[in-house]
């Protein structure tokens, strides 16, 4: 008879063995999703910085042509130019709001004035310019005046300052 073959021996067993760290890339979708916020809020970032630069260099450059104003009628004292270039600059800035504020009189000018947030002491000084434009020895108390106009303009340079027509006029 033929010897018979050994019994089998218990399995030859590996050890365990952990599966291989997961790589790097592609990223996981959290990780995209994350990337997708971080670069919005950077881009959100960048216009409200690029927003804010522009209007801030645009009220600079009123207020730097007020102090030219100021200059030039200390300059030459000349009350009805500057009367006139007041009224000039302040409906310049009214039209970017109100395509009418440039044939506005009287009150309606005035509603116009008031739709920045300003108080009546501001307007009664603004709407001293109108009558002394068409005078030909201009008398308006030009400090106040000046004041009032710069007061004005930093209020209307300022985001959503302007209120809706039709509003109360001036304010304390």
């Amino acid at each position: 008879m033929m010897p018979s073959a050994p019994p089998p021996s218990d399995p030859v067993l590996r050890d365990i063995h952990l599966p291989p760290a997961p790589a790097w890339w592609p990223l996981a979708p959290g990780w995209w999703v994350l990337a997708a916020l971080v670069l919005l809020a950077l881009v959100a970032a960048a216009w409200f910085w690029r927003r804010r630069r522009r209007l801030q260099k645009q009220r600079r450059m009123l207020l730097d042509e007020l102090e030219k104003l100021t200059a030039r009628h200390a300059r030459d004292g000349d009350a009805v130019a500057l009367a006139t270039s007041l009224q000039q600059l302040l409906r310049r800035v009214a039209r970017r709001h109100d395509k009418a504020a440039i044939r506005q009189r009287g009150g309606d000018w005035r509603q116009t004035l008031a739709r920045v947030p300003v108080t009546t002491t501001v307007l009664d000084n603004l709407m001293e310019l109108e009558p002394a434009i068409y005078r030909p020895q201009a008398r308006f108390d030009v400090p106040a005046t000046l004041a009032a106009a710069r007061d004005w303009l930093r209020a209307a340079a300022r985001p959503r300052a302007w209120k809706p027509s039709g509003t109360e006029t001036g304010h304390v």
